[in-house]
């Protein structure tokens, strides 16, 4: 029988932490395998929810035989974590169950964790290494990467326009310009990203819910970018209902002159 190419655990890791997408954020998601010697799949698990266990955290507790650990590889997406934050350190809890070998996808970027993770499993005499898919890891937490290296929001820039070049009708009133196919997909992008962001003229002619109203998943931040504060009270602008899920951007104000 062939034995399994190692990126095929690692594939199947990355499409687990794919289940987390809008669910788990601030934090990155997250997936792990755990293969034993026979390079047969014993457990898996991902980062399912903010807050909740850690994809290593249930993927070893779905191994039945839990002495079968001392003997296997755990293929995690990313470095496991060494601090205490919501939950307790990974690295520790792989120490503790005898994982000898574990494979990583992508290095965690987070100043808390930036590499402590896999140093504390190579001290404890784990086999580590890193790398195996990194770009398609670093492509399914783009969000996560551009915050942590370039300490700014994953943007993602949206528009439909008519063939000739028109977002709107000659007096701004609103024209239906994509399908239901496309309507679809915009709404499962809300529950994708944190945010979603508008600026005055499209909340006053448009009048947008921005909510994801036809697909299943988290409610996105509504905010309003109003440098004039020139909308009307939040009871006439959908765009503002159901604070504090929306937030409305005015100019900060002016610093004084100096006189001297």
């Amino acid at each position: 029988m062939p034995v399994p190419d190692d990126s095929l655990f690692m594939r199947r890791a990355l499409d687990l932490a794919a289940l987390g997408l809008g669910y788990t954020r601030p934090n990155p998601m997250v997936g792990c395998v755990v293969v034993g010697p026979d390079n047969t799949i014993l457990g898996e698990g991902f980062h399912q929810q903010y807050g909740g266990p850690h994809a290593e955290v249930n993927a070893l507790a779905s191994v039945g035989d839990q002495a079968l650990l001392r003997q296997s590889r755990v293929f995690v997406t990313l470095e496991p974590c060494a601090h205490h934050g919501k939950t307790p350190p990974c690295a520790d809890l792989l120490i503790a169950k005898g994982v000898p070998e574990v494979i990583v996808c992508n290095d965690d970027p987070n100043p808390l964790v930036a590499g402590r993770g896999l140093d504390k499993l190579r001290a404890a005499g784990v086999r580590v290494s890193t790398g195996l898919l990194a770009e398609a890891g670093r492509q399914l937490n783009r969000r996560f990467f551009t915050f942590q290296e370039k300490k700014r929001p994953y943007l993602v820039l949206k528009w439909a326009e008519s063939a000739d070049g028109f977002l709107a009708g000659p007096h701004f009133q609103q024209v239906q310009i994509s399908g239901p196919q496309a309507q679809l997909l915009t709404h499962k992008w809300r529950t994708d990203e944190a945010a979603i962001l508008v600026g005055t003229r499209t909340a006053l002619h448009d009048n947008p819910h921005l909510s994801a109203r036809d697909w299943p998943g988290p409610q996105p931040t509504r905010i309003v970018l109003d440098k004039n504060l020139a909308l009307p009270p939040p009871t006439m602008c959908s765009t503002a209902l159901s604070l504090p899920s929306s937030t409305r951007i005015a100019p900060a104000p002016a610093r004084p002159t100096s006189t001297t």
